[in-house]
């Protein structure tokens, strides 16, 4: 039980300095020993039931608050159950769940405890209640949720009244059976160290990204995955393989948001070892920033965004023949692959491919290619001024692979050939989007992709090909609704055909879009020349459009900022605004 001269203790402690008048200090700490007396600060006794306030998102029954019995009690573990959930079984199941929660009691207290502490220090002790004992609530949550951490309770009511004040966490009592309920409860502890080793020691907030990752390693790190089948790890790759592509830093607390966080920390602790984490965590850096301290602290000359280059293509290819970075070294995870997430089948005789996509920062991006011709040719043309990192695989029948760097200029361009195609099944580019933070971001990028057979004599089929691009041109043609088609200045034209992007040259369709540009005034296009060619002063002005109707053109993506790029929203904004034009 909290006394009030331990209160008085964790007052001095807490605030060192005061930078009130000494009357307000003392008025202040006054008020604080006057509230403890008057709350409720007895041990209840085991079968006693005690008031909590719970989080209405997780729970659910989106309550509040509830009552919950004092079920199990140990030399580090109050263990409370929901008291409307407990009157529920029967006398033959509590004493089942008792029998588990007291395996689960001991698990903690001879493993868990242990094992996390002494690789990522302690919790606070006693912490705000003054009782060296943690508190679990189980009760019912939401479809999906195994547990939560709310750092409110580490605070007094004084300062934040739905504060349980305790050392405390929540496990979803659906979970009561379950072999992985100590994997929930690993997890959440490794939540209530982080917020003392990190936030209230370094008076830093971690990011959210990294401290889910600490935790999600919690179970590998105890060893409870070392039997892969049932195991959480397995629970976590079938959350990854639905959705791959999802970034690892940008946080929506889904079920794949934990799927990359376990695959890519386990990647990470397998290659450079747990010591990453624990320095990481007791550093005066957050997130990527301490990732990297961390490196440089152990010796290592990488970066995070070297690893996580590695780890993309360690995911997809997880052969370590190849080079111990690009698999797992964890037995559980040496099957692990994923799949492309983008897959092309290209013709000899058909024209270039063009493709546009939007990715998110630290996000895994594989584009899988298979040519029919015997020249591959792939152009690449980013968002300028972002942090590209680009490689790409060719892999032959027998499955020797070579990966290579696809180098890019200074405007995020960049040209690869590869010659004799057909000896390779087929190719993979791995574009990856890696910003300096780990802000939520997303940015364009377009592949052009072609493919040709430079062994083709028939004359036939030359022709035939002749015949097949002429009647593309004059569909083209008929579809754009020009008038003039002459090579001059002549601005009647009626719609804008064709998607357009940057790096066009000597084109009508452009040259009809930049006398459109022109006509919207010089906040769009402030330049205002025509040339046919599609350069960054017209890339500028489409982003000003697009911008400009951003309702009808960048919403539906989820887009805030112009892309530069003519697709079909674009086209069907500017064809409205030329009919009206023309009358």
């Amino acid at each position: 039980m909290r006394t009030c001269v331990q209160t008085i203790k964790y007052f001095l402690f807490e605030k060192q300095t005061c930078l009130l008048a000494k009357q307000t200090c003392l008025f202040s700490l006054i008020l604080i020993i006057g509230f403890l007396i008057f709350s409720n600060v007895e041990a209840a006794l085991i079968g006693e039931t005690r008031d909590f306030n719970v989080d209405p998102s997780y729970d659910s029954q989106k309550r509040e608050d509830l009552s919950a019995v004092l079920v199990v009690e140990s030399d580090k573990l109050y263990i409370f159950v929901d008291t409307s959930l407990w009157d529920s079984f029967s006398d033959r199941e509590r004493n089942q769940m008792i029998a588990n929660l007291i395996t689960l009691s001991n698990e903690f207290e001879n493993r868990i405890y242990p094992v996390l502490t002494s690789n990522f220090g302690s919790e606070w002790i006693p912490g705000i209640d003054g009782d060296r004992k943690i508190t679990i609530l189980l009760h019912s949550l939401r479809r999906g949720a195994g547990g939560y951490f709310n750092e409110i309770n580490e605070y007094s009511k004084f300062e934040n009244p739905n504060s349980n004040e305790r050392e405390m966490v929540y496990v979803n009592a659906d979970y009561l059976a379950s072999p992985l309920l100590k994997d929930l409860l690993a997890h959440e502890f490794t939540h209530l160290i982080t917020f003392n080793q990190k936030e209230r020691l370094y008076k830093l907030k971690e990011d959210i990204w990294l401290n889910e990752a600490r935790a999600e390693h919690a179970s590998t790190l105890l060893g409870y995955n070392d039997v892969y089948q049932g195991s959480y790890l397995q629970r976590r790759v079938n959350d990854f393989v639905k959705a791959s592509d999802n970034s690892l830093t940008e946080w929506n607390n889904s079920l794949s948001d934990y799927g990359i966080l376990n695959l890519f920390t386990a990647y990470l602790v397998d290659h450079y070892g747990v010591a990453i984490l624990n320095d990481s965590l007791h550093s005066g850096f957050i997130g990527i920033e301490s990732i990297n301290y961390a490196l440089i602290n152990n010796g290592y000359r990488v970066d995070f965004a070297d690893i996580f280059t590695d780890w993309a293509i360690a995911v997809l290819l997880n052969d370590c023949r190849l080079g111990s970075k690009y698999c797992y070294t964890n037995p559980s995870l040496k099957n692990l692959k994923i799949l492309p997430s983008a897959n092309y089948l290209i013709a000899s005789n058909q024209s270039a491919l063009s493709v546009n996509y939007t990715v998110k920062t630290w996000a895994g991006n594989w584009h899988r290619i298979v040519a029919d011709g015997e020249i591959l040719d792939i152009d690449f043309n980013g968002a300028p001024a972002k942090d590209f990192k680009i490689s790409y695989i060719l892999c032959d029948n027998e499955q020797n692979c070579s990966i290579v760097p696809f180098d890019l200029d200074e405007n995020n361009q960049g040209k690869i050939v590869i010659d004799n195609i057909k000896k390779y099944p087929y190719f993979i580019i791995v574009p990856l989007f890696q910003s300096a933070d780990s802000l939520e971001e997303r940015v364009i990028f377009f592949l052009t992709i072609r493919s040709e057979d430079k062994n083709q004599e028939s004359e036939e089929i030359r022709k035939l090909l002749e015949k097949i691009s002429f009647l593309k041109s004059e569909i083209n043609r008929l579809k754009a609704g020009l008038i003039d088609l002459s090579d001059g200045d002549s601005s009647a034209c009626y719609a804008i055909a064709d998607n357009l992007y940057f790096g066009i040259t000597n084109n009508k369709q452009v040259r009809c879009l930049q006398e459109f540009l022109k006509g919207q005034g010089p906040s769009v296009y402030p330049e205002g020349l025509v040339t046919g060619n599609f350069y960054f002063l017209t890339q500028s002005a489409v982003s000003r459009f697009q911008e400009k109707y951003q309702e009808e053109i960048l919403d539906p993506f989820g887009l805030q900022k112009g892309t530069g790029y003519v697709g079909s929203l674009t086209r069907t904004k500017i064809n409205q605004l030329i009919r009206l034009i023309a009358g």
